[in-house]
């Protein structure tokens, strides 16, 4: 009887284990640094430049036939409130900057 429980008791467990690891944070892309956003100058800042800033870009793209990078950072939880953080960069066929977006519901970044 009692060598019977064993595959219960440790089956409890493991749902416990994966229940609990359920619960807890999720982060898709990686930090940057979002101090450095003003440093971006329309028209002059160019890609070369934007990489030394924020590093490689988490991801990249085409918008209306130009190359855009992305950093982001999202941080999702089962139990707490979700952050995320993204900045996009749109260049030019030179490399210049022509427009960037920066969006983000983490407190800190409100107050800049």
């Amino acid at each position: 009887m009692i060598k019977n429980r064993k595959p219960a008791v440790f089956a409890i467990l493991i749902v416990l284990l994966l229940s609990i690891t359920a619960a807890g944070c999720l982060t898709v892309g990686h930090e940057f640094r979002v101090d450095a956003v003003s440093r971006i100058r329309i028209g002059e800042t160019t890609r070369l430049q934007i990489g030394d800033i924020f590093g490689p870009p988490w991801r990249t793209g085409i918008e209306d036939g130009k190359t855009t990078w992305t950093y982001a950072h999202y941080r999702y939880s089962m139990l707490g409130e979700s952050m995320t953080r993204d900045l996009v960069i749109r260049f030019d066929d030179h490399g210049v900057v022509t427009s960037y977006t920066f969006n983000s519901s983490y407190p800190e970044d409100q107050r800049r």
